[in-house]
């Protein structure tokens, strides 16, 4: 199978849709992997390309509000703020939906759906022009780090779909914030944290609560990205945390094993450990934004590098924080180095 890389020519990627085929489409946080969510056979693909469980959700993007209220039911009275405030934009809610308008490989066969409107203008035109809305789990081999440019997605998935919607790399870099709404205490809880935190949710709707379950294998989730181990490359992953002295200590530690060492760091730490013992991979300034936004680039990266084990900088699980340490912690099957 051709697969095309679309640049303006939206409509087209539209028609595939149309014709249930596959194409990946860009949000403000990674590439997501497009099919027509009402769509049985389509969604089943889905499956099939990125060689993902199918016990696990998908969500479903939409282009507008009015969009949710034809395929939801019983709309919780804190979503419509939650929606006024955060979409377009990285925040997944779980309400209730309308019985037999999803199939269950849209669902994972639960009663909830997850909905989501990105923020960006060419999958917006795409849902809209399609008629339709669409899954979009991201567009990669499953448990592997997700694609923030339309490369990352090619590489991957070349010749498994039929297009690929470009708008260069994606702003966020981890995938959106997941809010179940259908909670029985109605509290609503973060099943999976992203660029919209904990803080910002309070500010809109008052107390919210925090899944801190890891899903194991056998478990069924409630929505994507719950896996104890997930976004990983084929490279071990170890976290540092903790000084610069300890990451002279990793460094050491694996030359001392004969490991060929590949780091993911701030541009800060490459320069004070001044060494060739290593290949850097630098997301530049030291914040936990740059951080986020360049990690599963950077991952990548270096799984191409035939490294031995990757080290990751860790940051303080606060804020964005939340969302960066839980890709890396699942990314390194929850390892770090000990000294």
């Amino acid at each position: 199978m051709e697969t095309k890389i679309f640049q303006a020519d939206i409509l087209d990627a539209a028609r595939l849709i149309q014709q249930g085929k596959l194409v990946a489409f860009p949000t403000e946080t990674v590439y997501g992997l497009g099919a027509n969510a009402l769509n049985e056979e389509a969604v089943k693909q889905v499956y099939q390309v990125k060689g993902r469980p199918s016990d696990n959700p998908l969500i479903v993007h939409v282009s507008s509000f009015e969009m949710v209220e034809q395929y939801a039911e019983d709309i919780p009275i804190l979503m419509k703020p939650l929606v006024e405030a955060f979409w377009p934009g990285p925040l997944t809610l779980i309400v209730k939906g309308k019985k037999g308008v999803f199939p269950d490989c849209v669902t994972g066969g639960l009663a909830t759906v997850a909905f989501r409107m990105p923020d960006n203008q060419k999958t917006l035109q795409l849902i809209s022009q399609a008629g339709v809305p669409l899954v979009g789990p991201s567009a990669n081999t499953s448990g592997k780090p997700s694609p923030t440019t339309a490369a990352h997605v090619y590489h991957d998935l070349k010749g498994k779909i039929a297009g690929i919607l470009d708008d260069g790399a994606t702003q966020i870099g981890v995938e959106s914030t997941v809010l179940d709404l259908t909670s029985e205490d109605n509290i609503p809880m973060i099943l999976r944290p992203g660029a919209v935190t904990r803080n910002d949710l309070e500010k809109v709707v008052g107390t919210v609560a925090i899944d801190q379950h890891l899903i194991k294998e056998n478990e069924a989730p409630k929505a994507p990205g719950m896996k104890y181990k997930h976004y990983a490359p084929d490279t071990p992953v170890l976290i540092v945390e903790g000084s610069k002295e300890q990451w002279k200590e990793a460094i050491s530690w694996a030359t001392n094993n004969k490991k060929k060492v590949g780091i993911y760091v701030s541009q800060e730490i490459v320069d004070f450990l001044g060494t060739n013992d290593f290949i850097a991979v630098s997301f530049g300034k030291n914040t936990v934004e740059n951080a986020t936004r360049f990690l599963f680039a950077g991952l990548r990266e270096l799984d191409g590098k035939n490294v031995d084990i990757i080290f990751a900088q860790a940051f303080p699980e606060e804020l964005l924080g939340a969302a960066y340490m839980n890709r890396l912690k699942k990314a390194a099957n929850q390892n770090f180095f000990k000294s």
